[in-house]
C-alpha cells in the first residue's frame, strides 16, 4: 500500500480504514519540531511512513505505507500531506 492508495481511495483519508486518532508522543526534551523524520523510515533507499491509529472500540491499527520516494525532503512533504489529511 502506498500513500497515494490511501489518498485516492473512496473516501480518501475519511475512509473507514483510516478513522481513528493518531497516536503521538511529543518529546519534551527537544525544542522546536524535535525529530523532522518522525513517522519515517528508510527501507533500502525507499522512504516509508508508519503510525498507529487508535479506534473508538479500543482497538489499534499500525499503518505502514510506502511514500514511493528516495528523497528525504519529498518523503517529509508526503508524510505531512498524508497526516494532514488524517487531521493530525
Amino acid at each position: 500500500m502506498t500513500y497515494l492508495d490511501l489518498l485516492e481511495a473512496p473516501g480518501g483519508a475519511n475512509s473507514p480504514a483510516l478513522t481513528g486518532t493518531l497516536a503521538v508522543r511529543p518529546r519534551k526534551d527537544s525544542p522546536g519540531d524535535g525529530n523532522p523524520d518522525h513517522h519515517l523510515w528508510n527501507n533500502r533507499g525507499t522512504w516509508w511512513c508508519h503510525f498507529t491509529l487508535h479506534r473508538s472500540d479500543y482497538t489499534a491499527e499500525r499503518v505502514r505505507v510506502s511514500l514511493k520516494t528516495r528523497d528525504v525532503a519529498e518523503a517529509r512533504r508526503r508524510r505531512d500531506v498524508l497526516l494532514g489529511r488524517l487531521g493530525c
